[in-house]
């Protein structure tokens, strides 16, 4: 029981040694680097900001997010560098270029041709069941015709028949 309470002890320290602490001279530069860091994207955790990610590589980018800020450099200034560095991935919402209009525009250009083809299978659709609609009225029509007639001449025939 006592290697247990020691052993637990030992990894509980383990735990508090990854934790992250950085040193700011101003709150504005705390808040700058807590917003940056969540702002920007851990190239090696794919979903995952610079604050959320343990890799090695966050763990870089975080030190080099505090660097630059404690330099004073401004947040477009650091996001230029990461991307310059990393690329658009390392932002979540990438800027608006040529490379990146299918991003932007694409979901919108879906949706619409969605709406288009429901729209063009309902219209096909209602224009189906007119069509049908009246094929029955005219062969009802075509029926009734044909049992009046066929009346006729039976009336005809039985009339005929008792002169």
């Amino acid at each position: 029981m006592k290697w247990l309470t020691i052993s637990l002890a030992i990894l509980s320290f383990s735990v508090f040694a990854a934790i992250d602490t950085f040193e700011f001279s101003s709150d504005s530069e705390r808040q700058m680097f807590r917003q940056l860091s969540e702002e920007l994207r851990c190239p090696k955790c794919q979903n995952q900001n610079l604050a959320g990610s343990n890799s090695a590589i966050a763990l870089d980018l975080r030190r080099e997010l505090h660097r630059m800020v404690l330099s004073g450099q401004s947040s477009a200034q650091i996001k230029t560098f990461m991307v310059d560095r990393y690329g658009e991935f390392v932002l979540y919402k990438p800027s608006l270029n040529s490379s990146t209009y299918m991003l932007w525009y694409g979901p919108f250009a879906l949706l619409f041709i969605g709406f288009l083809v429901v729209f063009m299978m309902s219209r096909k659709t209602s224009v189906s069941a007119e069509k049908a609609t009246d094929n029955q009225v005219d062969n009802k029509s075509a029926k009734h015709e044909e049992t009046a007639a066929h009346r006729q001449k039976m009336q005809d025939l039985l009339g005929s028949k008792n002169d």
